[in-house]
Parts: structure tokens; sequence; C-alpha cells
């Protein structure tokens, strides 16, 4: 049996990261703000590994 949660670490966590970097990479292209767009960026990826590193550690 999973511990109680790996489904917030899994599946929340990482979409709500995953929508601020959008928006965050689109207002900082749209203003041509580049610490926002690098921002944004270094977020998405963020949200992209969280759930790997995380789960690898709970699991």
């Amino acid at each position: 049996m999973a511990i109680v949660g790996t489904t917030i670490f899994s599946h929340i966590i990482p979409v709500i990261l995953g929508f601020f970097s959008i928006l965050l990479i689109i207002s900082g292209t749209l203003d041509e703000d580049k610490p926002k767009l690098g921002l944004g960026i270094a977020l998405f990826v963020i949200a992209c590994i969280f759930p790997y590193i995380i789960l690898s550690v709970l699991v």
C-alpha cells in the first residue's frame, strides 16, 4: 500500500507549479522580462522533476 500523500506529490503539486510556470513564461515573453521568463522555465523544470525525486524518497 502506498504512503498517504503520494497523490499530492505526484498529481497536485506538479500541476499547480506547472500552471504558475506557464503564466510566468507567457508574462515574461510578452513583457520581455528576462528574470520572469527564466523563473517560469526553472519552475516548469522543477514541476517536471519534482514527482520523481519526492516519490523515490517516499516509496
